[in-house]
């Protein structure tokens, strides 16, 4: 017996579940429509919200980058590695949001890894997570020494009772909660949230990887979208869904991102965010300055395949932004369901345990700006057809 033959077992378990994840290649620009073995399929499952992932003004703003200034930082932030343009994108980054100051990282993920465990680091120190929050979520505060309480999602008085409970125990305090739940579509209840954290003295964090370019004006995000500018002490968000590109962001107060520069760890020990990818997150923040068109077009396009599964006969959860959640219950399902969409053209992936409890198994249809009615009408038809074959309607 070696030491990694655990893995073999393991790996044939998942299979056996039905939680192995096939895993398909892009062979073309990400799009509304890509090519997956040589086959033109419909595009229903990435997180390219606005359509910029390939969008030609990004294309040119990373040869001028590039041109100008190479590709890679060379250094971490704070040793050589910070630009000037690095600096430009978080200042005009803080004016679109309308907070005082921003902070560029490597990734969404990096970003909560950067703000939780630094701002809450001690035993003596306490977290209140939504049960539902995001992996990188759930890694943050297990870096983070703090004690941990989860409180049923979305759900106010239940969060209150946790912080009654918890009234006058520990050193700082912190909730973290997705602004817009990946898996589901729907919205924190954050209003309700900032009295709650108000009353009981305790720093409010939101992350809104799935509102950035989707909710507010122009995509400006769940505070802009709730009115609470000012109110919620740190927003962390990424720019890898609707900006089409990497790296993630945090905004707030001048002196909260002056702390984070000196003291989180992704910011000390991991190199700049590059060249490339700066110059692309550029020219999509100047699109959003411009417009809110795209993400007008986001949201009838959202609006229309919820309304068409419907009338399909699908249970389409309770998503309150343009992700679509079509429920099938077991991994099993679900995974043949995306199959035979993937052999009539779409592309779809099945959504199992982990990522989703067990029995909620569903194939999240992600739509995007890019997106025509026509396509998405192909998908609602493909879908049908699919349930009918299945049984599953």
């Amino acid at each position: 017996m070696g030491p990694l033959d655990f893995i073999t077992q393991e790996l044939k378990e998942m299979k056996d579940a039905g939680l192995y994840g096939t895993i398909r290649t892009l062979e073309s620009p990400q799009g509304p429509w890509v090519t997956i073995e040589g086959r033109k399929v419909l595009n229903l499952c990435s997180n390219n919200y606005l359509g910029l992932c390939n969008h030609p003004r990004l294309v040119q703003k990373v040869k001028e980058y590039v041109d100008a200034y190479g590709v890679g930082p060379g250094a971490v932030r704070t040793i050589a590695g910070t630009m000037s343009i690095h600096l430009e994108f978080e200042r005009r980054m803080a004016a679109f949001k309308g907070a005082e100051d921003a902070m560029l990282l490597q990734s969404g993920f990096c970003a909560n890894l950067a703000v939780i465990p630094t701002l809450v680091p001690s035993e003596e120190d306490i977290i209140y997570s939504d049960e539902l929050n995001h992996a990188s979520i759930i890694d943050a505060c297990r870096l983070s020494k703090a004690k941990v309480y989860r409180y049923a999602h979305s759900d106010v008085k239940d969060l209150e009772r946790v912080l009654e409970e918890t009234k006058g125990q520990g050193r700082r305090k912190l909730l973290v909660t997705d602004g817009v739940f990946s898996m589901d579509g729907d919205i924190a209840p954050l209003p309700a949230i900032r009295e709650l954290c108000d009353r009981y003295g305790v720093i409010l964090v939101v992350d809104d990887a799935h509102g950035e370019g989707v909710l507010g004006r122009a995509g400006r995000g769940i505070v802009d979208h709730f009115h609470l500018h000012g109110l919620v002490d740190v927003e962390v968000g990424t720019l890898s869904k609707a900006f089409g590109v990497m790296g993630g962001v945090i905004a707030g107060k001048k002196e909260l991102i002056e702390y984070l520069r000196q003291k989180a760890r992704p910011n000390l020990f991991s190199s700049a965010l590059t060249v490339p990818d700066v110059a692309a997150n550029m020219a999509a923040l100047e699109i959003l300055e411009e417009s809110g068109e795209l993400v007008e077009r986001l949201w009838s396009n959202g609006s229309f395949l919820k309304k068409h599964l419907k009338e399909a006969g699908f249970d389409t959860g309770n998503s309150e932004t343009p992700i679509t959640p079509v429920m099938l219950g077991e991994a099993h399902t679900a995974k043949e369901f995306s199959r035979r969409l993937f052999e009539k053209g779409v592309f779809a992936t099945a959504i199992v345990y982990p990522t989703v409890p067990k029995g909620k198994a569903r194939i999240r249809a992600m739509v995007s700006a890019a997106h025509s009615e026509e396509d998405l009408m192909f998908a609602v038809d493909r879908f049908a057809e699919t349930a009918r074959e299945m049984g599953v309607l």
